[in-house]
């Protein structure tokens, strides 16, 4: 299965060691960008993995630098690092035609590393994207005193749903949210994309998603809207959701 196999190391010149998996497979090779403080380990991705395996498609899955089983401290990164992460392994561990997968974060990170290798990308599935969140539901909600401490010390903890550990907001992913925003014009990205999105996601409002619905350029656009479903999208009846989009986009590409 590949849940149990062991991760490949990238290299990199002045760079930290990337930790992925890279299945073997017919294309479009399936690339997951996980979301913040989230690795490879996910349920989502590691369903995903099952899903193609089990149906011989190629997948790429990748811990950003300090994230998961790849090297890098934590509190130096930022978004730009991420994106190069996932251009470096996308680049160093696959070919041919590809369909990016991105959940919270990772659909921001996906979307900018489409714009980047857009010759290479037959399809694109959000799940509860977030592009432009650290300006949006970051920056926004903190207080006058959090946003100061926040640039003198760099770092910030903010409780989280999900984890007994908090969230931790550096002063690096601030500003290089402010330079990597999205939504303030058109995402010029003409392939099918299918958006997902929990109407009861507490975390990332899915407004968000029809927003990045109305700034693309493709006219293949799909948003489906999850009545019951959360920020996570960990149920069966999401993960079922999250194979039929890709299944449904790597049909269109001729798998």
């Amino acid at each position: 299965m590949p849940l149990q196999q062991k991760p490949a190391s990238l290299a990199r010149a002045g760079r930290p060691t990337l930790a992925y998996l890279a299945d073997p497979g017919r294309g479009p090779t399936v690339v997951f960008f996980s979301g913040f403080m989230s690795d490879m380990s996910g349920k989502k991705v590691q369903d995903l993995a099952e899903f193609c395996q089990a149906r011989g498609q190629a997948m790429l899955r990748f811990d950003y630098r300090a994230h998961g089983q790849s090297e890098g401290v934590f509190a130096e990164t930022g978004l730009q690092d991420w994106l190069d992460d996932a251009l470096d392994a996308i680049d160093a561990a696959t070919a041919g035609p590809l369909l990016l997968v991105g959940s919270s974060m990772g659909g921001w990170i996906m979307l900018l590393a489409a714009l980047a290798r857009r010759e290479r990308v037959a399809g694109i599935v959000g799940i509860a994207a977030a592009p432009d969140f650290t300006e949006e539901l970051v920056w926004s909600e903190l207080s006058f005193a959090e946003r100061e401490q926040l640039m003198r010390d760099g770092m910030f903890a903010q409780p989280s749903a999900y984890s007994d550990q908090p969230y931790m907001i550096s002063r690096k992913l601030i500003e290089d949210g402010r330079k990597l925003q999205l939504l303030g014009g058109p995402i010029t990205l003409d392939c099918p994309v299918h958006l997902l999105h929990g109407m009861k996601d507490g975390d990332v409002p899915y407004g968000i998603s029809l927003r990045i619905a109305d700034k693309l350029t493709s006219g293949d656009v799909t948003v489906t809207l999850l009545k019951d479903g959360d920020h996570r999208l960990s149920r069966e009846e999401d993960l079922a959701q999250i194979r039929a989009a890709v299944a449904g986009l790597s049909a269109k590409a001729g798998f």
